[in-house]
């Protein structure tokens, strides 16, 4: 994997767009691995019973999506120094062969002398933006 090194990124610099397929088996994997087994992340009818349209990502779960364009695109997974989001809509899952995909871009938006630049990220699903004020601060290669 090649490092990206911060003298080839300009403010503006686009991020490669990814999409990634989430099915009930990695919502079930991912409760499994964080310890997290809301059943509105995999039991639909408790889902509906508390007014979702069907079951949902972890919150988490869709945050990790997307901070793995940012680590592919710097090529380092050590790279974000700081990341935050806001949750504004669900990633609805359906038990169906296609499940649900999340859809991830991003900006530079600031080329920070420490070696950083700073990025806004979006992300959608089914048509909604699934995270809002997602921003990251990633340290490049010198």
């Amino acid at each position: 994997m090649s490092r990206l090194r911060h003298a080839d990124v300009e403010v503006g610099t686009e991020l490669p767009e990814r999409t990634f397929p989430v099915r009930r088996l990695d919502l079930v994997r991912y409760a499994g691995a964080s310890g997290d087994f809301n059943p509105i992340h995999w039991n639909e009818r408790f889902a509906k019973s508390v007014g979702l349209p069907d079951v949902i990502a972890h919150g988490m779960f869709t945050m990790a999506e997307a901070a793995r364009v940012l680590t592919d695109w710097a090529g380092d997974p050590g790279c974000v120094v700081d990341y935050s989001v806001r949750f504004s809509a669900p990633v609805v899952v359906p038990d169906d062969d296609e499940g649900a995909e999340i859809t991830v871009g991003g900006k530079v938006r600031a080329k920070n002398d420490d070696g950083t630049v700073a990025v806004l990220l979006t992300a959608r699903s089914g048509g909604a933006k699934v995270l809002a004020q997602s921003k990251a601060t990633v340290r490049l290669a010198r």
